[in-house]
């Protein structure tokens, strides 16, 4: 039964050649545009400058982290993947259109795809059991309903990282994403730009130079493209209000066929062309209908 579900879905989406043969999308939850740029985050820093980025790509509205991440990862509006919510409700369901693991999935049903993140609402981000490979928060879950008891649970980066680079050595993934909560967490409880959070960023940047280590200790350096993002900023203690603060996120890729120093200026991203530049980047045909489109400025040269 499972093969022949696979064998429909492939029907349902097509595969061209891949441009990279690995794609990590790592975000930093909260991460306000102005406060990254003066935090001491020396990984990310270096892949700015060795890589293609903008402060200006925006999130969708409400900018909230589930609908956000929810768009960053379908390639649709909120108005389409109807994830309005913004905690672990199970009685919800699961989202209803393709994500990236599932249309990448289904295309190339090969592949090894894992998510790995910081807080237990992504559960609703998993809406098929041979979508994901591995679902992990904190530890690895079976495709299923969350106990009650969970239904809050909050991960810290490093151990997030850990976690994520343990199975990238052993497993190689073809798609691989990576949630890192600190910063946000930091936000709503001591505010955006507080000394708090500037320890929260530059934990985040060592769960990133983490990730990057087992990148390179799996030898997919050079055969990986790494998009760095987030699915909102901050203000004060709160990310909700219709502000640039809020709703400017950084974007940043890296690693194979990324244009090297150079800063986007045709269009500002929006989140949802996370996903359609994740597929673009596996060569997998994007679902219909799809608001995303791929950031190719960023590529090439």
């Amino acid at each position: 039964m499972r093969s022949l579900l696979i064998l429909l879905l492939a029907g349902a989406a097509s595969a061209a050649e891949p441009r990279t043969g690995h794609v990590f999308v790592i975000s930093i939850d909260g991460a306000n545009c102005e406060l990254v740029q003066k935090a001491a985050m020396p990984n990310l820093h270096r892949l700015v400058a060795e890589g293609a980025h903008t402060w200006q790509a925006r999130t969708i509205l409400p900018s909230k982290t589930l609908p956000s991440h929810t768009s960053m990862l379908t390639g649709v509006e909120i108005a389409r993947h109807q994830i309005d919510w913004n905690d672990y409700f199970p009685m919800r369901g699961m989202v209803k259109v393709p994500t990236v693991f599932s249309q990448a999935k289904a295309a190339r049903p090969e592949i090894t795809t894992a998510l790995f993140c910081g807080k237990i609402k992504f559960r609703h981000l998993w809406n098929r059991k041979e979508a994901l490979d591995v679902f992990d928060c904190g530890g690895a879950y079976a495709y299923g309903p969350i106990p009650a008891s969970e239904d809050k649970k909050l991960v810290p980066a490093p151990q997030v990282a850990e976690r994520a680079a343990a199975w990238i050595v052993e497993k190689k993934p073809q798609l691989c994403v990576i949630h890192l909560p600190d910063v946000d967490s930091a936000g709503h409880k001591f505010g955006w730009g507080s000394p708090e959070q500037a320890e929260a960023f530059k934990v985040c940047d060592q769960a990133l130079g983490r990730v990057l280590e087992a990148i390179d200790k799996a030898g997919l350096r050079d055969d990986s493209t790494v998009i760095v993002t987030a699915d909102h900023g901050g203000k004060d203690k709160g990310h909700f209000e219709p502000i640039p603060n809020n709703t400017h996120i950084p974007w940043i890729a890296w690693g194979k066929g990324v244009r090297k120093g150079h800063t986007l200026q045709q269009r500002q991203p929006m989140t949802y062309d996370t996903a359609a530049t994740v597929l673009w980047l596996l060569g997998v045909s994007p679902p219909e209908p799809f608001d995303g489109r791929p950031v190719t400025e960023a590529f090439g040269q």
